[in-house]
């Protein structure tokens, strides 16, 4: 097995691949930032510069490659539509058109649960339930994304949601919460009864060196993947700041008012040149508000995975105090 992994520079991709030439399997990362990706490249790092809505790159520098671990994607809360399908849209169908190039034999997409969410508790969440209409246009460009891969089936595709990924080297999901906790009180909505179930960035990699591995029957399957516990986000967000010696304060709130208060803020700042993400989302506010949790049963039978990586033992590895 050759792999190529998309989005290298970012933290989930750069983790596979570290993991991939760990194992002694043969791996190119693709990026598009050159600075990133000469910091790969010293520290002994095949790597590949390559914008994916330009022109693909030549598929002799490929050769070789048997499967693509896809992890590039623009991820927000916020942002244009027309960005969001650019990145995630267009950018996976230029992957797959390189990778029916190449020919590989299996092609493992990292998707994403927000094509779950909408404003009410949500458990045990079964990849074979209706989805919802899209929240918003992040949203949206990951079931575009979804349906692509799957009309690809000579590829190989394999799809993985993980939920919440963290750990050492994460730049957006614990820093943004502890970010928030330092600026001011938090939202405590609906008397706490958000939940939700993170994951490790070791227990992401491990799924998707199951899927890499798996046999012909996971081809075309979607698979949940998280930690498994399903936690009140009043106590990961508490656990968190406990590692950097923060009391978070918390303010009761009430739902209904800033979810009209958000959206009229999104609207705004989508109106201005420079689209500044708002401090408060809908989005956002739905993860303090409501409870959501994955059902893993599939991945566990499928593909053999299981969490492994506790939140009690991943914030140690993940928020330095």
């Amino acid at each position: 097995m050759r792999v190529l992994v998309t989005g290298a520079t970012g933290f989930l991709g750069g983790e596979v691949l570290r993991r991939l030439i760990r194992l002694g399997l043969p791996a190119i990362g693709q990026g598009r930032d050159p600075v990133h990706l000469a910091s790969l490249r010293q520290d002994g790092f095949s790597t590949l510069r390559w914008e994916m809505t330009d022109q693909p790159p030549d598929a002799k520098a490929l050769t070789g490659i048997t499967a693509i671990v896809h992890c590039a994607a623009l991820s927000s809360p916020f942002g244009r539509r027309a960005d969001f399908m650019a990145a995630n849209v267009a950018g996976t169908q230029a992957v797959l058109d390189l990778a029916g190039r190449l020919g590989v034999g299996r092609f493992v997409h990292i998707s994403s649960p927000s094509v779950y969410f909408a404003l009410h508790d949500h458990l045990d969440q079964r990849e074979d339930q209706p989805l919802p209409p899209p929240f918003n246009a992040y949203a949206d460009s990951k079931r575009q994304a979804e349906a692509l891969v799957l009309a690809a089936p000579h590829l190989g595709p394999v799809i993985l949601r993980p939920r919440g990924i963290y750990g050492a080297g994460d730049r957006s999901l614990l820093p943004r919460l502890l970010r928030a906790a330092r600026s001011g009180p938090l939202p405590l909505l609906r008397q706490g009864a958000a939940r939700i179930d993170l994951t490790h960035v070791d227990d992401v990699v491990a799924a998707i060196l199951a899927a890499l591995r798996a046999g012909p029957e996971a081809e075309g399957q979607t698979f949940n993947i998280s930690g498994g516990e399903v936690l009140p986000v009043r106590h990961i967000v508490e656990a968190a700041c406990a590692r950097i010696g923060l009391t978070p304060r918390w303010r009761p709130l009430p739902l209904r008012p800033l979810l009209w208060v958000a959206g009229l803020a999104e609207a705004t700042a989508l109106a201005l040149p420079s689209q500044p993400e708002p401090p408060v989302t809908r989005y956002g506010l739905g993860l303090f508000a409501y409870a959501q949790g994955l059902n893993l049963s599939k991945a566990q039978r499928m593909l053999g995975w299981a969490p492994r990586i506790s939140l009690a033992e991943g914030l140690p590895r993940s928020v330095t105090p």
